[in-house]
């Protein structure tokens, strides 16, 4: 039987490339015999079949880097992203606006039977709770529509992250519908907490108690290997039908949620900031 899950011949475009999940990603394609093309801002340390740098939060830079790219791509995978406590401006453009303009950028160029491959994450599993907002943002033109709406709509936006994430969510779903006329497929995975070079950002903001509480059973941060396995089978021929999908990788996480075993009242009662007391 043909080993489907092997990237022998393929060319992959991996947009986030240097550190965390995206270079362990790389690193994973590579072994399955992939030649891999990456994107990012800092060039990374470990050798790419080419590389080109690019300001994701700059619609310009995006542009040239999209010009840049010659051939074509059986699989490109959206691994960049920032983190709680930026400018949420500049989150929305990173995990959002930039995800829109590099996948209309590249689907072109991503032959029939290819895929795309999305980073979201659990921040971003309550969507549906802002299904509509969304769908109106989402029914904006290009980047700058997106950074628009961003700046009309600050209280939805609130820290950038969560809501960019939920976007993102939503964003798979449609692109998977318009990209299958095209033979294309399109998912996105969502990684509970991980252990990468952004956790720092993240337990600045939360402390890593409260964070370890979201593991769920397993009662540990995954590592990034933990998700560049899965964005590696989605983006090879052995998902050839699977598109649209939101892979949860939490450790167990929503399964406790779901059976009552884990009462997210409870966490988010501990993950809130302690009132001030009055002297």
């Amino acid at each position: 039987m043909k080993d489907l899950f092997n990237y022998e011949g393929k060319r992959v475009l991996i947009v986030g490339c240097a550190t965390g999940m995206g270079a362990s990603t790389v690193k994973i394609i590579q072994s399955l015999g992939g030649e891999v093309h990456g994107v990012d801002y800092r060039e990374p340390d470990f050798p790419l079949a080419s590389f080109a740098q690019c300001d994701l939060r700059d619609p310009s830079d995006i542009s040239t880097m999209l010009d840049g790219l010659s051939g074509s791509y059986d699989s490109v995978l959206y691994c960049a992203g920032l983190p709680t406590g930026r400018p949420p401006l500049d989150i929305m453009k990173v995990n959002l606006a930039a995800v829109r303009l590099v996948v209309d950028g590249v689907i072109s160029k991503v032959p029939r039977g290819g895929a795309i491959s999305i980073i979201s994450s659990t921040g971003g599993m309550n969507f549906l709770a802002h299904m509509g907002e969304i769908m109106g943002l989402l029914a904006t033109e290009g980047f700058d529509g997106i950074v628009q709406w961003s700046e009309e709509n600050p209280e939805l936006v609130a820290d950038g992250y969560v809501f960019s994430k939920e976007a993102v969510i939503v964003y798979t779903m449609q692109r998977a519908i318009t990209a299958a006329a095209q033979g294309v497929r399109v998912n996105c995975i969502s990684p509970g907490p991980t252990d990468t070079p952004m956790m720092a950002d993240f337990e600045a903001s939360a402390s890593r108690e409260v964070l370890m509480s979201f593991t769920g059973p397993m009662a540990r941060y995954a590592t990034a290997d933990e998700m560049g396995w899965p964005l590696a089978f989605l983006s090879s021929d052995a998902a050839s039908y699977i598109t649209g999908l939101n892979l949860i990788i939490d450790g167990g996480f929503l399964a406790g949620m779901m059976t009552g075993a884990i009462d997210p009242a409870a966490l988010m009662a501990a993950a809130a900031p302690a009132e001030p007391v009055n002297a």
